[in-house]
């Protein structure tokens, strides 16, 4: 799996099922009386952060996914982390529910909120930035979903071509670079991997099954 400079790569995963990662998942989050339980998946961009996300929720009844590109819409690149912490994460360890207009969406007219009802069991954060150091003790389990990043750029640019976004194919394949410049940069001083309660394949191992989910313990650190 290739990796950009500084990021461990895990060397031994084991093969579960979705729902004994899910398990394990809620296991490392632990209890919480009166409020959501909230667990943060991370990753570089298109590692599988949605993919994952989205299979928590299927075995988590009710469970709610909040976007972080729903709070980095038209932010600052990777300058929303207070969004984050103060309109999603804040409330929810109160026991809140949550009913957030980010500052763009009113100044640019966006219609809607980022809701999470109260008395919501599990929230999942999903997006790069999600555990960032400034929501650091308000995520009680963190996952950093590890992608091949030559892989992950291929399907990100063929992502977005095909949903219309940021223009014509050499725009789209402009802009994902665009983004990792800042991305890298990002993620290098903030290093996500060493604040992770578990590892998820996001590029999974070529033996695996395909009702199964690559996983590792961490965090990950420099051997």
């Amino acid at each position: 799996m290739r990796l950009p400079e500084g990021e461990p790569a895990v060397r031994d995963w084991r093969f579960v099922s979705a729902g004994r990662l899910v398990d394990q998942l809620l296991e490392r989050a632990g209890a919480a009386r009166d409020r959501a339980l909230v667990i943060a998946v991370d990753g570089r961009s298109a590692s599988g952060k949605s993919t994952l996300a989205a299979l928590i929720a299927q075995h988590v009844d009710g469970a709610v996914i909040v976007h972080t590109d729903d709070l980095a819409w038209h932010e600052p690149y990777f300058r929303w982390g207070h969004l984050l912490r103060d309109g999603v994460l804040a409330p929810l360890r109160e026991g809140r529910g949550v009913e957030l207009r980010p500052p763009q969406w009113v100044a640019r007219s966006r219609g809607g909120a980022i809701t999470v009802p109260q008395g919501a069991g599990v929230v999942v954060i999903e997006g790069v930035g999600a555990t960032q150091r400034e929501v650091t003790g308000l995520v009680d389990a963190a996952v950093w979903v590890q992608s091949d990043f030559s892989l992950a750029e291929q399907r990100g640019i063929a992502r977005d071509i095909a949903n219309g976004q940021n223009g014509a194919p050499e725009e789209a394949a402009a802009f994902w670079h665009e983004w990792m410049n800042e991305e890298l940069a990002f993620l290098r001083r903030d290093r996500p991997w060493e604040r992770a309660d578990l590892v998820v394949a996001g590029t999974p191992p070529p033996s695996i099954a395909t009702d199964e989910v690559a996983v590792a313990d961490g965090p990950l650190t420099a051997a």
